[in-house]
C-alpha cells in the first residue's frame, strides 16, 4: 500500500497543527509522499502566508523595500520552527534569497509559491525525509498548462530514487524558466500529480472538514456527509460551487483509477469522503449532493422557423466566442434559444454580444434577463429512481418558487434548475428537505 498525503493550509498553520500532521503520517507507514500547502489562518482575522507574500510582491513591484513584509512572514515560520523544536534548522538563507529575487525581478507567481516552498522545507526537516523542490519536477508549457510528458517523466524518476519525500504544492517551472503556480488551491492538483506519478493506491487530501457535505452548511444546518462520490458527480458539484477540493485535482488520478479520500486533520478518525471512479456502495439517498451559484444572465433569442435553419446555433455561439465569453447552458425550443452566462463575464459586453447576434444570426428578437441562480441536483442514483424530477418540481412549487430554466444532462446524473437569486437559499433548503430529511 502506498499513499500520497496532501495537507491544506489550515492543517499547517501552527506548530500544534504540524504536530497533528506528524502523528497522522507516523500512524500509517504507507503515507510516504507528503504535499504541504502554505500556512493558513491560525484564527479568525489572521492572514494567510500566501496573501502576505503577494503583498510583499506588490510592495517590491512598486520599487519599495520589503524588509518589514518579509520580517512578518519569517516570524510566522520561526514560530512554527521553535514550536517543533527544530534547533539546528533555519530558513535565514531562503529568506535572503527571496529578498534578493523580489528586489531584482519581482514576480507574483514566484512570491506566491514561496509559502509552499518554505513550508515544504520545514515539513521535511520535521519528518526527517528528503525535500524535492516542485520547480525541479513539475513543468508547464507555453500556454501555461501542465506539461504532462516532461512532468511525469522527471517526477517518476525522482520518486523512484526516494522512498519517502516532501514535495511542496501549488507550483512548478514555467516554459520560460520562471516559477509558475496553479490557481489558488492548486496544492490539491500537485497532490494528484504526485499520486499518479508514484502509482499510489490512495490519495489522501487532509483539510479542516470531514469530507463533502450534501449541501452548503451555510444554507442548510448540519447537512449530511457524503460517504462515496464518483469523479463525475464531483465535477458537477465542484463546478457549481462545492469547494472542498480543487476541481482540476481529479484529472491526474482519474485516468489511473486512484481514489481520493478527503480527511479531517482535526478529527482523523472520521471516515471522510471517498472520491472514486465507480462504486457499488449503496447510497443513503437518491441525491448525492446539491450545489449552486447566483448571478447568471439569460439571453433569450427568438426566430420563426429557427429549428429548420441550418447553422443557427453556431452563429449565435459565435457571437459569444467573438467576445471571449463562455456559456453555461443552452436550452432551446422550436423557435427559441436561451443562452445562460456568468453575469460578471457578460455584463460589460452585453451590447456588443447582442449586436453580434443580430449581425450573425438575424433573429427576430433578443431579450436579456439578470438575477438568475443555478442549482445542480446531482446523483448517480437518479438514473434508476423514478419520479425524481417530479419530486424536485413539487418541492419548489410548494414553496412558491418559480422555475426559470430546466436542463437535464444526457447522462441522467444531474438536473440543473434556474431560479431567481432571491429564491436561491429557499430552493436549496426545499430540495434538501425533500430528498434527504424525508
Amino acid at each position: 500500500m502506498k499513499k500520497v498525503v496532501k495537507f491544506g493550509g489550515s492543517s499547517l498553520a501552527s506548530a500544534e497543527q504540524f504536530k497533528k500532521v506528524g502523528k497522522i503520517i507516523h500512524a500509517d507507514d504507507s503515507r510516504v509522499y507528503v504535499v504541504p500547502s502554505a500556512p493558513g489562518k491560525r484564527f479568525d482575522g489572521d492572514t494567510k502566508v500566501t496573501d502576505m507574500l503577494l503583498h510583499a510582491y506588490q510592495t517590491a513591484s512598486e520599487g519599495n523595500d520589503v524588509d518589514e513584509e518579509l520580517k512578518a512572514i519569517k516570524a510566522r515560520y520561526d514560530e512554527i520552527i521553535t514550536g517543533l523544536e527544530l534547533k539546528d534548522f533555519s530558513l535565514d538563507d531562503d529568506f535572503a534569497e527571496i529578498k534578493k529575487n523580489l528586489a531584482e525581478n519581482p514576480q507574483s507567481d514566484y512570491a506566491a509559491s514561496r509559502g509552499e516552498y518554505l513550508n515544504g522545507k520545514v515539513m521535511a526537516a520535521y519528518l526527517g525525509i528528503p525535500f524535492i523542490d516542485s520547480a525541479e519536477v513539475i513543468f508547464f508549457n507555453e500556454e501555461g498548462n501542465l506539461n504532462d510528458y516532461k512532468t511525469y517523466k522527471r517526477l517518476t524518476e525522482r520518486l523512484a530514487q526516494n522512498e519517502r519525500a516532501v514535495i511542496p504544492g501549488f507550483y512548478g517551472m514555467g516554459k520560460d524558466g520562471n516559477v509558475k503556480t496553479f490557481s489558488r488551491g492548486g496544492s490539491d492538483v500537485t497532490g494528484s500529480i504526485v499520486a499518479r506519478a508514484s502509482r499510489a493506491d490512495v490519495y489522501e487530501n487532509w483539510t479542516d472538514v470531514s469530507g463533502f457535505l450534501v449541501a452548503d452548511p451555510r444554507i442548510v444546518p448540519d447537512p449530511k456527509p457524503i460517504k462515496y462520490i464518483t469523479y463525475r458527480e464531483l465535477r458537477e458539484l465542484s463546478y457549481m460551487g462545492a469547494s472542498v477540493l480543487h476541481e482540476d485535482a481529479i484529472f491526474p488520478v482519474r485516468s489511473c483509477g486512484i481514489p481520493i479520500n478527503i480527511k479531517n486533520t482535526n478529527v482523523p478518525e472520521d471516515a471522510g469522503t471517498w472520491i472514486v471512479e465507480s462504486t457499488c456502495q449503496k447510497q443513503d439517498y437518491v441525491v448525492t449532493g446539491i450545489a449552486g451559484k447566483k448571478d447568471f444572465c439569460t439571453i433569450f433569442i427568438t426566430k420563426a422557423m429557427m429549428n429548420s435553419e441550418i447553422g443557427f446555433g453556431r452563429k449565435v455561439l459565435q457571437a459569444f466566442e467573438e467576445n471571449n465569453i463562455s456559456f453555461e447552458h443552452m436550452p432551446s425550443g422550436i423557435d427559441t434559444m436561451t443562452i445562460v452566462v456568468h453575469a460578471d463575464e457578460f455584463i460589460d459586453k452585453e451590447q456588443s454580444v447582442v449586436s453580434a447576434i443580430h449581425r450573425l444570426a438575424e433573429p427576430d428578437s433578443v431579450e436579456i434577463e439578470s438575477g438568475l441562480a443555478l442549482i445542480a441536483v446531482v446523483g448517480r442514483g437518479m438514473k434508476s429512481a423514478s419520479g425524481t424530477a417530479g419530486k424536485l418540481f413539487t418541492a419548489l412549487a410548494n414553496k412558491g418558487i418559480n422555475i426559470k430554466m430546466i436542463d437535464q444532462g444526457s447522462s441522467e446524473l444531474n438536473i440543473i434548475i434556474g431560479v431567481e437569486n432571491r429564491d436561491f437559499e429557499t430552493a436549496i433548503k426545499a430540495i434538501y428537505s425533500t430528498f434527504i430529511t424525508k
